[in-house]
């Protein structure tokens, strides 16, 4: 039976991601109420705009229920904003967003700095790079927060590999909750996607 894989549509890249999840092979849809939460297999949160985001979940009456549905072990996967939505500690953040601490995480957003700084670089992804024959990631950061700090149960998946940044998390899994600084829907490589629908 084909998994059903549900992208947060409130707000963010919903198009791309739907677009790379269907290319892998399952039924993706768009989820903006609690029923349609409920009927999925596994959630995307997107990139976009955290702030927005957390206040568009208290407008669709979906924070409770999610966060429930997270604590009661849904698989998920968080890009960009989707990750700083996942973690269960925030810095440089707006005193009234909300998070849905389903990651043990600290991330600091907008880290690598404003639009300006956005960049790509190659990146080595543990479970997806270290394949036989397999290329590098390439990753694109927009805005893009990283990982300052991970609790004891968490597996750094991908650390930013030179400049200024170098050493930086940018990629994390704990149990099934995955999440990436960079942006996987934009470059065309799925493989991201594929890993997250191997989790389901």
């Amino acid at each position: 039976m084909t998994a059903t894989v549900g992208v947060l549509a409130l707000q963010g890249d919903v198009r791309e991601h739907l677009t790379a999840l269907t290319s892998c092979g399952v039924r993706a849809v768009p989820v903006r109420r609690a029923a349609e939460l409920a009927a999925v297999d596994g959630l995307v949160l997107p990139g976009g705009e955290s702030t927005t985001m957390s206040r568009l979940l208290g407008v669709f009456d979906l924070y409770a229920p999610l966060r429930a549905a997270l604590a009661d072990g849904l698989p998920a996967y968080g890009s960009c904003a989707g990750m700083i939505m996942l973690a269960s500690r925030i810095l440089d953040t707006r005193a009234d967003a909300r998070h849905l601490d389903a990651l043990d995480i600290t991330v600091r957003r907008n880290a690598f700095g404003r639009q300006v700084a956005s960049f790509e670089t190659d990146l080595a992804f543990a479970g997806i790079t270290d394949r036989p024959d397999a290329d590098p990631m390439r990753a694109v950061f927009i805005r893009a927060p990283w990982v300052e700090d991970v609790g004891s149960g968490v597996d750094v998946l991908a650390t930013v590999p030179t400049g200024p940044a170098a050493g930086r998390i940018v990629a994390v899994r704990d149990g099934n909750v995955l999440a990436t600084s960079f942006h996987p829907e934009v470059t065309g490589d799925l493989r991201v996607h594929q890993y997250f629908v191997e989790m389901l």
